[in-house]
């Protein structure tokens, strides 16, 4: 009779405790956020994933009533800022700006990651598609993706192509064309796509595979000839470039994204409240406007959207990077 008191005392106690703690997360998420929130980026300063992440930032800022502030906290190809946010508290105060490096690419290239892309992380909405563009020497005599696969075919040893460095997603998008035109051409990587750049213009490499915000400029000038973007439809900033899939090779599509990731075990009611805030900022036509400027498209999602997004991005990367044979510590 005793030990059957005590077990009822001790279910009581367990049950008040789980209803304290329901209560406690109820309020807390009712009264979200009440103080500053930090948005970590994982890259330098003045690149697009900064860009998209003050623009939207500010928006946020408004919409929530307290400041959310941007830290760049750049390191390891992205890896260090992304696993910051994955070790910290998961109240929603401290949210990262992911992208297909840090939450596809890294985790299948690198040998050892500091947290866990689907797992450490809670998703909060999917933001914005950069694309990607095939550009070529004006010298190349090839004026569209058709002339350049068959140059390509007939002498698979002579061309050669440049990326902003091994594992990027311009990298992979170089590998990922090689795969499916059947073609061959050997990877030239730099550091960074502003040398990358100067080669191709200067017709050290005939091709690269860049974003196309920063090749923008030079294919207005004609110091840059764009054969195709990489998404699946044309980009609204150059609508007279086609797309790779619908220049011979259908079902080709890549491009850089941005998304916002709270750490994993982060209440859902805070989930959907930062969700609806960054659909909002999303919503405002200023910052759409902000974004074309930059050839970003706006997308905007569900938590379980951008959840599905991470989870075909790895499966979509994994035979690239294997058949390619890309590993890097």
């Amino acid at each position: 009779m005793a030990f059957s008191d005590m077990t009822r005392r001790m279910s009581l106690a367990f049950g008040l405790g789980l209803l304290a703690a329901a209560t406690a997360t109820a309020a807390s998420a009712e009264t979200f956020p009440d103080r500053s929130i930090t948005m970590i980026v994982p890259f330098a300063a003045g690149g697009s994933t900064d860009v998209v992440a003050r623009i939207v930032a500010q928006k946020m800022s408004e919409d929530l009533g307290q400041q959310v502030i941007v830290q760049n906290v750049a390191g390891a190809g992205g890896n260090l800022g992304a696993g910051n946010v994955a070790r910290a508290a998961p109240g929603g105060y401290t949210i990262l700006m992911g992208t297909v490096a840090t939450h596809a690419l890294n985790p299948l290239i690198l040998k050892s990651t500091p947290y866990d892309a689907e797992k450490d992380f809670s998703p909060i909405s999917l933001l914005v598609v950069v694309p990607n563009v095939l550009v070529v020497n004006p010298e190349l005599p090839a004026k569209n993706v058709e002339e350049l696969v068959a140059l390509l075919k007939a002498d698979p040893d002579k061309y050669s192509y440049a990326s902003s460095g091994n594992g990027t997603p311009l990298h992979l998008s170089g590998e990922l064309f090689k795969s499916m035109a059947g073609v061959d051409m050997q990877h030239i990587p730099y550091k960074g796509a502003g040398p990358a750049l100067n080669d191709v213009i200067g017709n050290q490499v005939p091709i690269m595979f860049d974003n196309l915000p920063s090749s923008s400029s030079h294919i207005k000038a004609g110091t840059l000839r764009a054969l195709a973007v990489t998404t699946a439809k044309r980009a609204p900033s150059f609508p007279d470039i086609p797309t790779i899939a619908e220049s011979g090779i259908p079902g080709y599509e890549t491009y850089t994204w941005n998304a916002l990731f709270a750490p994993a075990n982060t209440p859902a009611d805070v989930v959907a409240r930062l969700n609806i805030s960054a659909n909002k900022a999303l919503g405002d036509p200023a910052v759409a406007e902000r974004m074309k400027e930059f050839s970003a498209t706006v997308v905007g999602s569900t938590p379980e959207e951008l959840g599905a997004h991470v989870k075909a991005e790895l499966a979509k990367w994994k035979p690239v990077v294997d058949g390619a044979h890309i590993q890097m510590e």
